[in-house]
């Protein structure tokens, strides 16, 4: 199975499982090697007249919590069920009021070699506590290489995809 038609696949299983009303529209679904990520809207707290931004983004937090905890059995259970389905651990998150949460997500070990040079980068962010660890250090520059080439990246997987479907369409040996 291709990964386009995997991600088809969970997104049509999740929609159809996920009960109503729990996000605002369809959830985001992210497939790769080890995990599924589920990321779902949710409807941002009515914001009353002369509430701080303080007070607001406190509104959007328990509302958060809120969700989280009433429906940590059931997205347990839908969890366990697409894993047994599909094959993958499935993480769980929303969004709100521009603001976004996991609840769980997968850590994977990644084998790599650093020379000198790319380990002095990591040691450089742990001594200076921007990271708690080599590790912490590496996800950290995961994600800040992430966030600064977000538009290549979509991109580049976009054209992944491409190639892909052109794969599947081929002769087969």
């Amino acid at each position: 199975m291709t990964t386009h038609t995997a991600v088809e696949q969970l997104r049509g299983w999740f929609s159809g499982r996920l009960p109503e009303g729990w996000f605002a529209g369809a959830p985001e679904i992210v497939l790769d090697r080890e995990e599924v990520t589920v990321v779902g809207r949710l409807p941002e707290p009515a914001r009353a007249e002369g509430v701080s931004d303080a007070e607001h983004a406190a509104a959007v937090e328990g509302h958060v919590g809120r969700f989280r905890e009433s429906t940590r059995d059931h997205r347990i259970a839908i969890a366990r069920e697409a894993e047994h389905r599909f094959g993958h651990k499935v993480s769980w998150g929303v969004s709100c009021g521009g603001h976004e949460e996991m609840f769980t997500s997968l850590s994977v070990p990644v084998m790599t070699r650093l020379r000198q040079p790319e380990r002095r980068v990591l040691d450089t962010l742990v001594d200076a506590g921007v990271a708690r660890s080599r590790s912490d250090a590496l996800a950290w520059c995961v994600r800040l290489v992430g966030k600064n080439t977000d538009a290549w990246l979509t991109e580049l997987r976009a054209a992944l995809e491409h190639v892909e479907r052109a794969r599947s369409a081929g002769p087969t040996a």
